[in-house]
């Protein structure tokens, strides 16, 4: 069975229901074969990154930056990931007060650098989540969990 790892930090209710429904979207029944695990940026390790398939990060855009959650995430997996990873899809979210320029910068960095493939566009939502927000949110969880069906 495929694994589709989700890597976040929602510190704030508008990032816990975006959560809530990249979750959601990934763990759609009409998805089969796909176990879906979640785990607080805090929390996830190289292991959780090295038994998964494809990954989905959430995060808000902090002072211009990724949070130092998911920053503190990508440090302690990179080198143990680096070589073991590499093609593995991924796909991200970011919440910000006024622009996420800097945190998709981050990530796009970071991901470029562990040589995981982009499986969808990053959904980046500013100011208060809204219905379109949400359904985008949906898609991304379950297009990329998708994108992992095995045949």
């Amino acid at each position: 069975m495929a694994r589709l790892l989700i890597v976040h930090h929602t510190p704030s209710p508008a990032t816990h229901t975006l959560l809530e429904a990249v979750r959601a979207g990934a763990g759609d029944d009409r998805i089969e074969g796909v176990e879906v695990v979640v785990r607080p940026a805090l929390a996830a390790t190289a292991i959780d990154v090295l038994e998964a398939d494809g990954y989905l990060l959430g995060t808000p855009a902090n002072l211009g930056y990724i949070s130092g959650a998911l920053k503190h995430f990508f440090d302690q997996i990179y080198y143990p990931c680096l070589d073991a990873t590499v093609g593995r899809p991924f796909g991200a979210w970011v919440h910000g007060g006024s622009d996420a320029t800097g945190a998709l910068r981050a990530i796009d960095v970071i991901t470029t650098g562990l040589r995981w493939k982009p499986a969808q566009s990053p959904v980046v939502v500013i100011g208060e989540p809204s219905k379109l927000d949400l359904d985008a949110c949906w898609e991304l969880g379950a297009a990329t969990a998708a994108g992992l069906m095995p045949g």
